[in-house]
């Protein structure tokens, strides 16, 4: 049996930024041994990527700051070597990952870091890259014709095409449906057991860690608090909770009930654990129908064509139909590159259709712009910050106001400045506030439109799992402002907490609009559109439960079982 030995070796690292007393870094101290797959957790702020940025150098030697302690990689002192050296053994891939895309194909990009390095076999090294992240059929394919998800896979490429001993992903799918989800952490799977990679992810998402990772790394106020083997990590939920880092889903339900101390951490796991209740719990609630709401929107038959790099014609929507109505919160959700943010901009006004009509409370719209429809349909973006031309959240939020010369614009502010929590913060600038406080700036941005319709593109993409559910509770809020709310989302958990309706887009046609309920208990389009419900969905599915969201909906679940007898051993 080998012995596995340190391959990173931070020791009472301290570290804080120019002008700001706080330490981001404060006396941490960590080992990594050759061959882990280690996740690091914690909250926003917690220090979990800066920690990161001082085993390949980047801290201090690109962000400077007072740094104090030491950091050995792969037998090198960080503090004598600078990132290039660093580089060689210790590859990163960024959370903004598509700012490592810098060649024009796929296979150029993958080679290029080799190429810098003057490796001979350069192109060799970027082929063998393409190989593990399966995207050698894309070679030859251009990069920005590449979906999210596959642009993720060749950033990771371009990373592992110099072999590094240590590989650290930071947030690895914080932007990606399911299914890439899936496949990225498959890839690093196989680089840690086939290719000895030693893998680091900073992850918000504790299934994945349940499922591929094999040691928890918990951080907070700049500390490393403990680093635990998977099991004990996830199952030290009061700690984890503490902290606003949920477990998984059936490890937090087990917790719930109380039944032992030994819980469950995955849905295999958990099918086992929770095996033995029977389906029958009356009837279900009756659901609202279209034909009983108020027509708002609707799109009839419309398609969007473009020409590629190669004048060939591709559809990004193909003959889209569906109506939007009064009250609606619909998800609309399908894999990346299924056509998603097409539709939201037909919605919005920013693309025009190819072929057919849409539809204002019945009234066809012949010609609509952005400006023609800014009045009726509020678009907020992905990037918060692209939302921001203020230099205070107030000004933010007045800026359209101004421009419409709306009357009692102060009052009208001050009850959006309220409703979204933002009271406290009117005078900050935008910028500088939180990823949690920006997207609520962006909702309140889009609250003061007052349109019928608002359109959340990604809401709670790049925040950690706390900061998700207070986006979730604005969203309610926004109910307050808005007839509609229209979101495109990867958060299938978001989806089924607040979706009355879900749109499936897969390849640029709608393939499916219903209840989530209904959806996720449909395989087939699960499959097609690279769909994964929910942890504790997928339990109940397995179990035939009634269709439980949230924890505490299947703990009663569970009691009234019991209370019933109809458990095993009952």
């Amino acid at each position: 049996m080998r012995v596995s030995k340190p391959i990173v070796e931070i020791r009472n690292v301290s570290f804080h930024y120019p002008g700001n007393e706080k330490k981001v870094l404060n006396e941490a101290s960590l080992t990594v041994e050759e061959g882990d797959f280690l996740a690091i957790i914690g909250g926003n702020g917690s220090g979990k990527s800066t920690l990161c940025k001082t085993i390949n150098g980047l801290i201090p030697k690109f962000y400077v700051g007072e740094f104090e302690g030491e950091v050995v990689a792969d037998g090198l002192t960080a503090s004598e070597h600078d990132v290039a050296t660093l580089s060689k053994s210790i590859g990163y891939v960024y959370q903004d990952f598509e700012n490592q895309l810098l060649r024009p194909t796929v296979l150029d990009d993958a080679s290029f870091v080799p190429l810098n390095y003057g490796f001979a076999d350069f192109k060799e090294r970027g082929k063998w890259a393409l190989q593990v992240t399966g995207l050698s059929r894309l070679a030859k394919e251009f990069v920005w014709q590449l979906s999210g998800g596959q642009k993720h896979l060749l950033a990771l490429a371009g990373a592992i095409a110099m072999r590094p001993k240590v590989l650290i992903i930071d947030e690895p799918i914080a932007q990606l449906d399911p299914q890439h989800a899936k496949t990225i952490y498959d890839v690093l799977k196989n680089l840690n057991e086939e290719y000895g990679t030693t893998i680091i992810v900073i992850e918000h998402y504790t299934e994945f860690i349940a499922t591929y990772c094999k040691q928890v790394v918990l951080m907070d106020q700049g500390r490393v608090c403990w680093k635990k083997d998977v099991r004990e990590a996830l199952c030290s939920v009061e700690e984890l909770l503490a902290q606003q880092i949920f477990p998984p889903q059936v490890t937090l339900a087990a917790h719930s009930l109380k039944r032992n101390t030994s819980y469950p951490i995955t849905l295999d796991e958990a099918i086992g654990y929770f095996s033995g209740v029977t389906p029958h719990f009356g009837p279900l609630p009756e659901r609202n129908h279209h034909d009983e709401k108020v027509p708002v929107l609707a799109l009839k038959n419309i398609s969007v064509r473009y020409r590629t790099f190669g004048k060939q014609a591709k559809d990004a929507l193909h003959q889209v139909s569906t109506t939007f109505y009064k009250g609606d919160q619909v998800a609309l959700v399908g894999n990346n590159g299924a056509g998603k943010s097409s539709l939201l901009k037909i919605l919005g006004g920013i693309v025009k259709p190819t072929e057919g009509v849409m539809e204002l409370s019945g009234n066809p719209l012949k010609k609509f712009t952005p400006e023609t429809l800014s009045d009726h349909v509020a678009f907020v973006f992905q990037n918060a910050e692209e939302m921001f031309i203020d230099d205070s959240v107030r000004g933010e939020i007045e800026y359209y106001l101004k421009a419409r010369k709306v009357e009692n614009l102060d009052v009208l502010v001050d009850q959006i400045l309220a409703d979204f929590h933002l009271t406290d913060f009117q005078h900050h600038d935008a910028r500088l506030l939180s990823g949690g406080q920006q997207r609520r700036v962006s909702l309140a941005i889009g609250a003061a439109m007052r349109p019928s319709i608002i359109i959340l593109d990604e809401p709670t993409a790049n925040l950690d799992m706390a900061t998700k559910s207070n986006v979730v509770l604005m969203l309610e809020n926004l109910k307050k402002h808005v007839d509609t709310i229209i979101i495109a989302t990867h958060d299938m958990q978001l989806v089924a907490e607040w979706a009355n309706r879900m749109l499936v887009m897969h390849d640029g046609e709608l393939i499916a609009d219903d209840g989530s309920e209904d959806i996720f208990k449909q395989k087939e389009i699960l499959n097609r559109a690279g769909l994964v419900p929910p942890q504790l969905i997928r339990l109940c599915n397995q179990l035939d439960l009634p269709h439980c969201v949230t924890i505490d909906s299947f703990v009663e679940c569970w009691k009234q079982a019991e209370q019933r007898g109809v458990l095993n051993g009952s």
